[in-house]
């Protein structure tokens, strides 16, 4: 058996970013071959991805990048297994490569970035094939949960990222004065982060979704021995009440509560002679 060196070891480690004694023993058992003992520590990666298959991943990142023109974003979730791991240098910097990777490729979902190739730190691998091989690295199952985009080629983008980045919104603002808008698209995406809104506007929440909370207050109702004359209407409010919770625009502002988010866009609106209307948001919180 070749003699290992330190400095063969060292360089292998700033190649992979696995332990000193894995890469030690990788090139032992390859003779010393750098490209060996590389794809070596791939397949322990692999095989260690499929021994944790079954671990729950629910720690981890939601990770937001936009373009520096604020015209197109991207908002994902990386899992793993430990709070430990979720705040190391080498999991963020993983999150934020693919972040970038979805960016620059037009991703539009999970599945569409998982078969998108990284650069030579991530040794040219997949998304998919990088997944198994970081979680050799970090000793734990890694997971991209889910991914999206947003486009605002008629206005502004903006994002919210809570401290600790476990909650994250990225919103889409149609508008005609997008420098004046920007400051309202940063509360807004605050206002999606704080409040989980689940739409822009009441018809767009599903119909399975509205009957299903009609049936739910009727029979609230009933058991509290509402009489049955009465009950239509007694569901009908409780239903507005659930969209002032649910719609992005019938909930109280955050940073006023006497004001619902409508009445903001209104106001904006009469003050800076503009139009504007909020044309999609994403909300990811980490787990839910």
């Amino acid at each position: 058996m070749s003699q290992i060196s330190a400095k063969d070891v060292k360089e292998l480690r700033d190649t992979t970013g696995v332990g000193m004694m894995e890469c030690k023993k990788a090139l032992e058992e390859t003779g010393g071959d750098m490209q060996k003992a590389v794809e070596y520590l791939r397949k322990k990666g692999a095989a260690m991805a499929a021994k944790r298959a079954d671990r729950e991943a629910s720690e981890g990142v939601v990770c937001i990048l936009m373009s520096d023109d604020q015209k197109t974003g991207v908002i994902l979730e990386l899992n793993c297994e430990t709070d430990f791991v979720a705040r190391g240098e080498v999991f963020t910097g993983f999150a934020n490569e693919l972040a970038t990777l979805a960016l620059s490729n037009n991703c539009e979902s999970r599945e569409d970035l998982l078969g998108i190739k990284l650069g030579e730190a991530y040794g040219n691998e997949t998304v998919e094939e990088a997944l198994k091989s970081m979680t050799g690295k970090v000793g734990e199952k890694l997971e991209l949960k889910r991914m999206a985009r947003l486009t605002a080629e008629a206005g502004v983008l903006e994002s919210y990222i809570h401290p600790g980045s476990q909650l994250g919104a990225l919103i889409a603002i149609d508008t005609d004065k997008p420098a004046e808008a920007k400051a309202l698209a940063k509360d807004l995406a605050m206002q999606v982060a704080a409040a989980a809104p689940i739409e822009v506007s009441r018809d767009a929440v599903s119909t399975e979704l509205v009957e299903k909370e009609k049936e739910i207050y009727r029979q609230q109702a009933l058991a509290e021995g509402k009489k049955e004359e009465f009950v239509d209407k007694i569901v009908m409010g409780r239903l507005n009440k659930y969209y002032q919770e649910v719609v992005l625009t019938e909930q109280t502002f955050i940073k006023d509560q006497n004001t619902k988010v409508s009445g903001v866009l209104d106001d904006f609106m009469k003050k800076n002679q503009a139009q504007v209307k909020v044309k999609a948001f994403v909300r990811y919180q980490l787990g839910a």
